[in-house]
């Protein structure tokens, strides 16, 4: 007996299970089972036979899930059985003894490793014991965090739902030696803590067998899909919900008065609010081709912003247009002022500079009442005809002064009230893109 199982014995030994009523059989089994025993080579009678390998998976916590890293860190409960027959024994020769459990170091073990593993210090299972039946059967239970690679698909991002498959099989035995079983088709979810961002709909298992073009054999191995649907009230309330508010203060813009000089700043600071939003879902989410969801949305709202912006500079263009301005067409009239005023409910702005007021009798150029001094004025009649021209003159002047400052008024109202209207039909259009925006968006969390 060499020196390993020397110091089984002796553990065996000093333990308090050996030394009761059955310890003398434990030990004298021990004894005997590893006096000839090596965990170096295949526990097989023929070297041509295959060694079967039932694996099963239980998940018990998921720690988190790197999408930027692509990443899965779970928590998992790992049972292997296979048949050892080097280790089996008449359970009535020692006393009705049926199952000892020893260090699993001590007998021979499936090299199964998780093929997907991404950590980068490779831990493997816990180095537990194991229960040997009298049958040679040997049962080992194991608990691992492992990480393993996962392929994200963020395109419905934050109603995404993933799908990470855990593949595990031989890494030296083919297909030939050692065949690797499925002992249920699904894992085992009775003990799962619920995570707090994933919720898991399912885990099923499934056996592949691949034939690899290193090698001419077989590798069978079990392929576990681990179904995610994320739970998205967290980024509805910290990233949706803020940006589909601050959305609705886009097309605000266009109801501002034009005069308060505040239309354009309003756009900007939207754009720049979510252009802060977009950087946070970026830092999030792994740089890949597949935008998600609410990236779309912020693009979408953003280039909706820009715009309103540009439309909101054109239309102060048109507010503040000159005496110089031309008059407003007459398709301009009845489409926008008649038509488009109508359905916008623009009734109140610029009637005043387009209804025409009568034209009021100058006192000055009614004539003198004729009778009393008509041979004052008939003295000075040479000197009254000059004054009465130079006034007319002055009169006819003021009166042209005073039509064109009319006309001027007149065409500046009329412009002002197209940009009235514009803003309203613009303002109503804007109201029902960011309705629909976030309706459709909103849609993908039922």
């Amino acid at each position: 007996m060499n020196a390993q199982y020397f110091a089984l014995f002796l553990l065996c030994w000093i333990s308090p299970v050996c030394r009761g009523a059955n310890g003398i059989y434990a030990q004298r089994l021990l004894s005997d089972l590893f006096s000839n025993y090596t965990s170096a080579l295949r526990p097989v009678e023929d070297t041509e036979d295959i060694l079967n390998v039932t694996l099963q998976i239980t998940l018990s916590q998921i720690i988190d899930m790197d999408e930027r890293n692509q990443i899965l860190t779970a928590y998992l409960w790992i049972r292997q059985v296979w048949i050892d027959t080097y280790l089996t024994w008449n359970k009535d020769d020692y006393d009705g003894l049926d199952t000892i459990r020893i260090p699993s170091s001590y007998v021979w073990r499936p090299d199964i490793v998780l093929y997907n593993n991404a950590d980068d210090h490779f831990t493997s299972t816990m180095d537990t014991n194991v229960v040997i039946r009298h049958d040679g059967q040997i049962m080992w239970d194991a608990p691992a965090i492992t990480k393993s690679s996962c392929k994200v698909d963020v395109s419905f991002f934050p109603f995404d739902a993933q799908q990470c498959r855990l593949t595990y099989g031989s890494w030296t035995y083919n297909g030939n030696q050692l065949n690797i079983q499925n002992a249920m088709d699904s894992a085992d979810l009775a003990d799962l803590v619920d995570n707090v961002e994933w919720e898991v709909l399912g885990m099923p298992a499934k056996r592949n067998v691949i034939l690899y073009g290193c090698c001419a054999d077989p590798y069978p191995d079990v392929t576990y899909t681990l179904k995610l649907k994320r739970r998205a009230s967290f980024y509805v309330f910290n990233l949706l919900i803020p940006c589909v508010m601050i959305s609705f203060l886009s097309p605000l813009g266009f109801y501002l008065p034009a005069d308060s000089g505040e239309k354009v700043s309003l756009g900007v600071t939207v754009m720049l609010a979510l252009t802060v939003f977009q950087l946070l879902v970026a830092e999030i989410m792994p740089p890949s081709e597949n935008v998600p969801l609410i990236g779309k949305y912020y693009i979408a709202t953003m280039t909706m912003i820009t715009a309103s912006t540009a439309l909101t500079i054109f239309i102060m263009n048109i507010h503040h247009c000159g005496p110089e301005a031309r008059p407003v067409p007459n398709w301009a009239k009845k489409f926008i002022l008649e038509y488009l005023a109508r359905i916008c409910f623009v009734y109140e702005v610029g009637e005043n500079c387009m209804t025409v007021q009568p034209e009021k009798n100058d006192p000055h150029s009614q004539k003198p009442p004729a009778g009393r001094g008509e041979d004052h004025d008939a003295r000075h009649k040479p000197q009254c005809i000059c004054e009465q021209q130079l006034l007319l003159r002055n009169i006819e002047y003021v009166a042209n002064c005073y039509r064109d400052q009319r006309a001027t008024a007149r065409r500046t109202g009329e412009w002002k009230k197209v940009a009235k209207v514009l803003d309203r039909f613009f303002m109503w259009m804007f109201f029902i893109m960011v309705f629909f925006m976030s309706l459709l968006i909103m849609g993908k969390a039922i």
